[in-house]
């Protein structure tokens, strides 16, 4: 069986000993970035939403055990409800 070459590499290169790295050039430029105003505004936003989520508690638990009670009253699930509730979401999506 004979093993030949894969592609047109050549394992020795003339010029280069092996071993030897190339000197590490001293640091010319110091790294920079540069920010679109979009960008900012948008980190702007970002930020004023976060902190208004912080301020503002998501759980309200009076309102929470209100609706659950009237959820599990039979009598309070009825026609008028559900219409109310139709007419809330199709208002919602703007029909």
């Amino acid at each position: 069986m004979t093993i030949e070459r894969v592609g047109f590499t050549d394992p020795i290169q003339p010029g280069k000993r092996p071993g030897k790295s190339e000197p590490v050039s001293q640091r010319a430029k110091s790294d920079s970035i540069n920010v679109s105003t979009e960008a900012v505004e948008k980190g702007e936003l970002y930020r004023a939403i976060e902190m208004v989520k912080a301020a503002a508690p998501d759980v309200r638990a009076d309102r929470i055990a209100e609706l659950r009670a009237k959820i599990n009253d039979p009598s309070y699930i009825n026609e008028r409800i559900i219409n109310a509730t139709a007419d809330k979401i199709m208002e919602s999506f703007g029909l």
